[in-house]
């Protein structure tokens, strides 16, 4: 039997967080996608505190998927600002950055995150 969808996933994810880990100074930004949603953390790995979170379920924008992960980008970028975070590592958390994780990542950008 082959590999499945989520255990390539899981592989891809751990090859990425061994190069990637959050400090105080520039904390990471965490991706997750679900069928229905899409959420992301700004978390501090050293602490190992999440200093800020948004959803498409807490944004409560209508349109299709896309849309919404703009508008989580920007939140996230809102929160982040608000305590003084301007600077973040981008964690794609295994997923291609295309779609919907591209879209996250223009929204964080427009909000004023640097990724």
């Amino acid at each position: 039997m082959g590999i499945s969808k989520l255990q390539s996933r899981k592989r891809i994810k751990q090859r990425i967080r061994k190069k990637i880990s959050g400090t105080a100074a520039r904390p990471r930004l965490s991706i997750f996608r679900s069928n229905k949603a899409i959420y992301c953390q700004v978390i501090d790995d050293e602490a190992g505190v999440t200093l800020a979170a948004a959803s498409s379920k807490e944004a409560g924008v209508s349109g299709n998927k896309s849309e919404q992960a703009k508008a989580v980008g920007k939140l996230i970028a809102e929160k982040a600002s608000a305590k003084n975070i301007s600077n973040v590592v981008f964690d794609r958390g295994g997923y291609l950055y295309h779609g919907r994780v591209k879209a996250l990542a223009d929204g964080a950008r427009e909000g004023g995150l640097q990724l």
